[in-house]
Order: structure tokens, then C-alpha cells, then sequence
């Protein structure tokens, strides 16, 4: 293969064959096709783009890259993934819910980088918990306990894994092509059945338009029922936190607090309606409210938080271990009216300048520290009223609060708050 040749056809705007496609992604596994020219091949595709039958032979060369796991078949296998947002901790209590209720959930999960929170960080904050498992590790829990969450292995979509260190550096990570083979690569080597997206869009969102939003879901849901699994995307809103919790200990407690019917109600509409359609597409349910009984039911017999304390015991972890706080302290609102916008990157900024976020992935996280957000778009405010709590010491703690702050617009005028689940394609 002539991977200069196929890259200079990319770059003028031609389309590629699968057996070209194929042949570059297992040259760059095996180390034939060196960094470099993936590199120039990655600008070449965010400059140019990917048809929809190129990106889906770009996600098959990369599942093809490593192992598929196989399951048993007598559960239909499932799986959710968020695009990442601001207090977006939906997966730690999807899986477990979604064990009760007769399917089985392998779910592969990451760690966050920038601003948004990442599923891994957060459950390695429960004591003892294991992220990194080898994959018969993963497939003994996802056996006894219909799930699991875990990082993946290096034998899981390993093209994917190189190829994203080289868009992180080369500033090719918004391409859209690049991202729906990233996401569903790994994905589809679980060797699920059906799949939930949850594309976010908004201030705390990677895509800030509702437009890119809906072009990323159109693609996702596109190729992953090319490559023959069932496949929605959810719009969602992420120009405020989802629940009231940010970071990563706080995270998991919040989370306990759904399966004991406690939490916020933005955060357990969404994770209820996200496993909700995955009990109707994968045919446990015949229609949304059947699901949403039966949800609700594993909640209040207590059954759901049960199952996740079992997976997490077979992670190695103890969820009742109770998990560290910074010392808290309030941040107040300095002026009456209405909250009418909030910057809510900027409340990630805050968490990776108390160190609960990272700049670059080699960071380490403190998992004790974090925010919980006390206000939402629409509300009325008065001066002096606690708009959140930091649980942070040191000297980042002044500048969090000030980020806290600045991320929240006060005008005269009520505003109509957003919609939390915009559409599904």
C-alpha cells in the first residue's frame, strides 16, 4: 500500500475504498504506517470530510483492529455513551438499573480530559474500585452481574487508541468522521446489540451548537446501523450541569442518591429515559411508560442501588466506604434578579483548578474535591444567596469561587429555561 498516495487522494477531495481504508488503519496498528502520515491523513479527513459509507468502513477497519467480545445471547446486550458534559454521571447509574431489568450492560468507559468530567475518574473515587481489568475480568463481572464499567483494553479498537493521540496533537479532534468512528469503534468491539448516544450540546458541551450536535447524532446514528446494531441519539441540553452535583467522589454519592430515589430531577428524567429506550429498542419493554414502570419499580424495591454496590464489589471496591469531602464553604450571589445564562465551561475550568480535572491526561486527580451547584437557568436569585458549595482547600479555592462566579449571568428580566432533552434521531 502506498499510504502517501491514498492521503494525497483524501487531501484532493477523493473518496477512498474500504480496501484502502482497511489497508491504512492495519498498517498504522502494526506500525507500517508511521505517526506522521496518519497524522497528515487525519488533517486530510478534517479538511475534507467522510462520506457516510467512508466513515463507517473507517469505524469496521478500526473494530477490526483488536478483539470483539461475544456474550452469551440469552440477554440482549446494551450500552449508552455521552458525548461528555458538566455533572453528567448518567452511565454509573444506567448500568446498574439497567442489570435489574434483564438485559446486560459491558460498558466501556474513558477518563475525562478538559473540562468535562470523565465516567473512569469518578468510579475510581469509590475505595478499592478497578478501572483497568483485563477483558476476561470484564466478561467474568458482565456474567454475574449483567454489568460492568471499565477502561478498555489494549486489545479493544487499538487503532482508535493510537489514532486519538495523534487528533488530540495534529487539532483534528472536532472532526466529525473521526469522532463517530472513535466513539462507535469501541462501542461496537463490546459486541452489543442496541445503543443509546447522548449527544450534548450548549456551554458545557464539546459541541456548542445545536446544529453540530445534530449533525454528530445524525452520523453516529447512521453508521452504527450500517454496521448492523441498533442505534438512537438523544439531543440534550448542557448550557447548565446536569444534577446538582460536579466532580468526582460527589459524583458517585449523587448517583446513590438516584437509586434511592433522591437525586435531582433533571439527572433522573435523563438516565430514566436514556434506559428506558434501550429496554424498548432491545425489546424487554414494548413501549416507553411499560419501561419506565419497570425502572422505577428496581428503584423503590431498592434492587438498583443493590446491583451496584455488587458490581462494584466485583470491581474490588466497597461503595459504602464513605468517600472524603474538602472542607466546604459558599459562594454567594451578588446581586438580585434572574439567572438567565450559565457559562457552564467555566464551572469545569473551576474543578480542574481545584485539581479535580485535568489539563493534560497525565494529571493526577483529587477526587475529594468538588462543587455542588445550587441554581438553574430561569430561577430567581437574591443578593447574599448561596449559589453553590465548594469543597476545596488550598489556594485554588478563592480563584474556583471567583470562576463560579463569572459563570453565572443575574439580569432583571425571568428567562425560560432550557429544554433538557431536545430530540432524538
Amino acid at each position: 500500500m502506498n499510504a502517501a498516495q491514498l492521503i494525497r487522494e483524501k487531501r484532493n477531495g477523493q473518496e477512498l475504498t474500504g480496501e484502502q481504508i482497511d489497508e491504512l488503519i492495519q498498517g498504522f496498528t502494526s506500525g507500517d504506517v508511521p505517526d506522521y502520515q496518519m497524522a497528515a491523513f487525519a488533517m486530510a479527513v478534517f479538511f475534507q470530510g467522510m462520506t457516510s459509507r467512508e466513515t463507517s468502513d473507517l469505524t469496521k477497519a478500526m473494530i477490526s483492529s483488536g478483539e470483539t467480545l461475544q456474550w452469551s445471547g440469552s440477554k440482549p446486550s446494551v450500552d449508552k455513551h455521552s458525548t461528555g458534559g458538566i455533572g453528567d454521571k448518567t452511565s454509573i447509574a444506567l448500568a446498574p438499573l439497567l442489570a435489574c431489568c434483564g438485559v446486560e450492560v459491558p460498558m466501556i468507559s474513558g477518563r475525562g480530559l478538559g473540562t468535562t468530567g470523565g465516567t473512569l475518574d469518578k468510579l475510581e473515587s469509590i475505595v478499592g474500585y478497578r478501572t483497568e481489568i483485563s477483558a476476561d475480568e470484564f466478561r467474568s463481572i458482565v456474567n454475574f452481574s449483567a454489568c460492568s464499567i471499565a477502561s478498555a483494553t489494549a486489545s479493544i479498537a487499538p487503532a482508535d487508541r493510537k489514532l486519538y493521540a495523534l487528533r488530540d496533537v495534529t487539532g483534528t479532534v472536532e472532526s466529525i468522521p473521526l469522532i463517530t468512528a472513535s466513539i462507535l469503534s469501541k462501542k461496537i468491539a463490546e459486541g452489543i446489540d442496541c445503543l443509546v448516544l447522548d449527544v450534548k450540546w450548549g456551554s458545557g458541551a464539546f459541541m456548542k451548537t445545536l446544529d453540530r450536535a445534530r449533525e454528530l447524532a445524525k452520523s453516529l446514528v447512521s453508521v452504527g446501523s450500517q454496521l448492523g446494531v441498533k442505534v438512537e441519539a438523544m439531543i440534550t441540553d448542557m448550557n447548565q450541569p446536569l444534577g446538582k452535583m460536579i466532580g468526582n467522589a460527589v459524583e458517585i454519592d449523587e448517583c446513590v442518591d438516584l437509586l434511592k430515589g433522591e437525586a435531582p430531577g433533571d439527572v433522573t428524567k435523563l438516565t430514566l429515559h436514556l434506559a428506558g429506550r434501550l429496554l424498548v429498542m432491545s425489546e424487554k419493554c414494548a413501549s416507553m411508560d411499560e419501561a419506565l414502570k419497570l425502572l422505577n419499580s428496581r428503584i423503590e424495591s431498592g434492587e438498583a442501588l443493590a446491583k451496584l454496590r455488587e458490581m462494584v464489589k466485583g470491581h474490588g471496591g466497597d461503595l459504602d466506604q464513605p468517600r472524603k469531602r474538602e472542607l466546604e464553604s459558599s459562594v454567594t450571589a451578588t446581586q438580585n434578579g434572574f439567572v438567565s445564562r450559565i457559562s457552564t465551561d467555566r464551572l469545569g475550568l473551576a474543578m480542574i483548578e481545584m485539581g479535580g480535572g485535568r489539563k493534560k491526561m497525565e494529571d493526577k486527580i483529587n477526587p475529594s474535591c468538588g462543587i455542588e451547584f445550587l441554581v438553574s437557568i430561569g430561577e430567581e436569585i437574591k443578593e447574599g444567596d448561596t449559589i453553590a458549595r465548594l469543597f476545596c482547600e488550598g489556594s485554588a479555592k478563592s480563584y474556583a469561587a471567583e470562576l463560579i462566579r463569572a459563570a453565572v449571568t443575574i439580569e432583571d428580566q425571568a428567562v425560560t429555561p432550557p429544554q433538557l432533552i431536545v430530540e432524538t434521531i
